[in-house]
């Protein structure tokens, strides 16, 4: 299989060389190139036409959702992965709207942006747990008779799968969910492959969507977090 080809553009060299240095041993992947602000990303992805660019949201020049933007009109079979230090839901927004097909904060672990760049190179949206709750919250605005999501039935639901389907739209990884409900990371992830067949969804995105559609969760109880502590059983 040929090897997905990465452009990372940051203005820190010391964060382009951590990200070049993290993504090169992977087999899958093959770090092209490196740009210093989102004009030379521009450029040099016309030329070097990577497949998947990871692109810093706050840089000189242009910025990433000014470079994903362009990207989006002129090298369109590229796919932009957005990062940023903060966890800005403007920023978020911004860059989604401009094109970019994921965002990840940059404290995330090496594996999840590996697997987030072969994410949104199979053309996939990809925007990480803890900010997905807060982006659909703040900028969804869902009325509060909206009929539940279409091929729902809610009431097939156990009480487990509602637990676990309210705490991963208030924003919980499956890791955080185990530790909440006491339960494996294999059983929760059992539980969401149920949600997601019983909702009629295809990830974790419309999962999420459909809580607040249901009603289930609202932005005051997402905002508010999890409770601490976790159900027994």
């Amino acid at each position: 299989m040929p090897r997905i080809r990465v452009l990372i553009a940051d203005d820190q060299p010391l964060v382009r060389r951590g990200l070049s240095l993290i993504l090169s041993p992977d087999p899958a992947l093959e770090v092209v190139g490196e740009a210093q602000d989102g004009a030379q990303a521009v450029e040099l992805a016309r030329r070097l036409r990577p497949d998947v660019v990871v692109m810093d949201i706050r840089m000189p020049v242009l910025d990433g959702i000014g470079a994903s933007r362009e990207l989006a009109a002129t090298v369109p079979d590229c796919k932009v992965l957005a990062l940023s230090t903060f966890d800005m839901d403007e920023y978020v927004v911004g860059a989604l709207r401009a094109g970019a097909c994921g965002f990840l904060p940059k404290d995330s672990s090496p594996e999840d942006l590996s697997a987030a760049i072969r994410t949104v190179h199979a053309g996939e949206a990809v925007v990480a747990p803890r900010l997905l709750s807060r982006l659909i919250s703040t900028y969804v605005r869902i009325p509060h008779d909206a009929p539940p999501p279409r091929g729902a039935d809610l009431a097939e639901l156990t009480p487990r799968e509602v637990e676990v389907w309210r705490l991963m739209a208030t924003g919980l990884d499956n890791a955080g969910i185990a530790g909440s409900l006491d339960l494996s990371v294999s059983t929760v992830k059992n539980h969401i492959t149920g949600v997601f067949g019983k909702l009629g969804v295809r990830d974790r995105a419309q999962a999420v969507i459909a809580a607040y559609e249901s009603g289930l969760v609202s932005a005051r109880t997402a905002a508010a977090g999890p409770p601490a502590g976790g159900a027994s059983g």
